[in-house]
């Protein structure tokens, strides 16, 4: 059982624990389908965040239950617990999955990460070394989510991109706005519009070599 707010008196504040497909971790009372952390704890004994909000270049995904395990949510010492409305919105945000409690998953995702150099006589990519790239293309050299350009139709579903109305998801030709709580009505997508790709580069090969990611349920029913 996971416990996700704290109180103060008799009001429940929500944790600032929720992270955006752009990467910031947000306060919001809407649960998340997944969880997950950012290589350690990064937050002060009060349950708030220190300055830098990552530990160390191992960030995963996770799911909200494995083998029964309990935790009180931000203990004091302990990794900072992360949650997400689902898959896509971690792969935006630069998380792969965790090889512990999704270890399908994360083996599915390795196998059809792109081989290079040394790597390419791995049957998968190993942790590290997935967590050395991503870390890279996680923030730009100013420390902001680093984006890069793409036309829509050429990208796969799954990826996350920005438009003026805030993250959007690419599924099946349409994309469907990101609220904290689930996704709006699905809109036509212009293949030919360029957009700034939230998703990191190398996850967008992963998803356009056939890895599906959860999909919060509202994607699924509008689609």
């Amino acid at each position: 059982m996971l416990i996700l707010n704290r109180t103060n008196g008799r009001t429940a504040v929500s944790l600032q624990n929720r992270v955006t497909p752009e990467g910031c971790i947000i306060a919001t009372p809407a649960r998340g389908t997944l969880m997950g952390n950012r290589g350690g704890c990064f937050h002060r004994p009060d349950q708030t965040l220190m300055a830098r909000h990552w530990a160390s270049r191992q960030w995963v995904c996770c799911v909200l239950d494995f083998k029964g395990r309990r935790r009180q949510v931000m203990s004091p010492g302990l990794y900072t617990e992360l949650f997400f409305l689902d898959e896509a919105t971690a792969l935006a945000a630069g998380h792969r999955p965790c090889f512990e409690c999704r270890r399908a998953e994360a083996n599915s995702f390795a196998k059809r990460w792109p081989r290079r150099g040394a790597d390419m006589v791995a049957t998968r990519a190993s942790a590290p070394t997935m967590d050395r790239v991503l870390h890279a293309e996680r923030l730009d050299k100013r420390g902001s989510k680093a984006v890069f350009m793409a036309r829509l139709g050429a990208l796969p579903d799954g990826v996350m991109v920005r438009s003026p109305a805030g993250p959007q998801l690419l599924l099946a030709g349409h994309l469907y706005s990101w609220l904290s709580d689930g996704y709006g009505q699905p809109e036509p997508m212009d293949p030919g519009a360029s957009r700034a790709v939230l998703t990191p580069p190398t996850i967008v090969e992963v998803l356009r070599s056939g890895y599906r990611p959860r999909l919060h349920d509202s994607a699924r029913l509008n689609h």
